[in-house]
């Protein structure tokens, strides 16, 4: 399993599971949209996050929660690049951009992201050629259908198989697209496309990934699955958040987004620990 990913000069060292901390610089987020819209707003969660332990911050400028509508390239574009700009100037940190528009990528990289993180996972017109260019690790995500609709009568013959088969043939595009295969992370996309006991089958079934051999990224962080499970609204998820973001680390996660950085990184650390002892 890959250890060590390139990003854009720096380094990220997967020896140890990570923290990627979620930025969203939009409206409409499911979580959190509209609190870091606002670039102080957003430097001062990116401040906290890293206090908190994170490695990467992944700043978004489009909600990708059930039912969202497409933001316009030029309007993601004034939310994402002078965020990336200023933490790139601020901070001695990863940035990521959550992002599937080629035109978004491209532009991002330039202003000091290191990772790209399409929810797509590259399926857009120009993403592969641009993300090929642009020489940075690349995160694959598994969505069925669209934010607007996914959640839609999600349908598998069986959901880890089924995501499985999806993310090695998108890895082969890559690769097939000038991207090297050691620069690629996959992700299941938990609550994309996926019912609650698709996700929770996801979840028991999540060490079946890797057979991939790339690194796993997981976010569970406050989704609706956990809300589901426990009768409880976005703002009492933390606990079954953490629940979750463990059992992802013991079955063989090297990333975890989150929104709650301090709270994910204890969960981490005491999951490699039991996990690793003696080893």
């Amino acid at each position: 399993m890959i250890q060590q990913l390139e990003c854009a000069g720096k380094i990220l060292d997967l020896s140890t599971p990570r923290v990627m901390g979620i930025l969203n610089v939009t409206p409409d987020s499911f979580s959190d949209g509209g609190q870091f819209a606002v670039t102080e707003s957003a430097i001062e969660q990116t401040s906290r996050m890293l206090d908190e332990g994170a490695t990467i911050i992944d700043v978004g400028g489009e909600s990708t929660r059930p039912g969202a509508d497409d933001v316009p390239v030029n309007e993601e574009l004034d939310r994402v690049i002078p965020v990336i700009e200023k933490i790139s100037s601020e901070f001695d940190t990863i940035i990521s951009i959550d992002s599937s528009k080629p035109e978004v990528i491209a532009e991002a990289v330039s202003a000091g992201a290191g990772l790209i993180n399409d929810v797509n996972a590259l399926q857009s017109d120009g993403a592969l050629k641009v993300a090929a260019k642009a020489g940075v690790p690349v995160c694959l995500m598994h969505m069925q259908g669209k934010p607007r609709t996914m959640q839609d009568a999600p349908s598998y013959q069986h959901v880890s198989n089924d995501i499985i088969e999806f993310l090695s043939g998108r890895i082969q595009a890559c690769v097939n697209a000038g991207i090297k295969r050691e620069q690629l992370i996959i992700d299941p996309g938990f609550g994309f496309g996926k019912t609650l006991e698709q996700n929770c089958q996801l979840m028991r079934e999540l060490d079946t990934f890797s057979k991939l051999d790339c690194p796993l990224l997981v976010g569970v962080s406050r989704k609706s699955m956990i809300g589901q499970i426990l009768g409880a609204q976005v703002s009492e998820r933390l606990l079954g958040s953490v629940a979750l973001e463990t059992l992802a680390v013991w079955q063989g996660a090297s990333i975890i987004r989150a929104h709650d950085v301090r709270e994910a990184v204890d969960a981490i650390k005491i999951a490699a620990a039991v996990k690793f002892a003696g080893l």
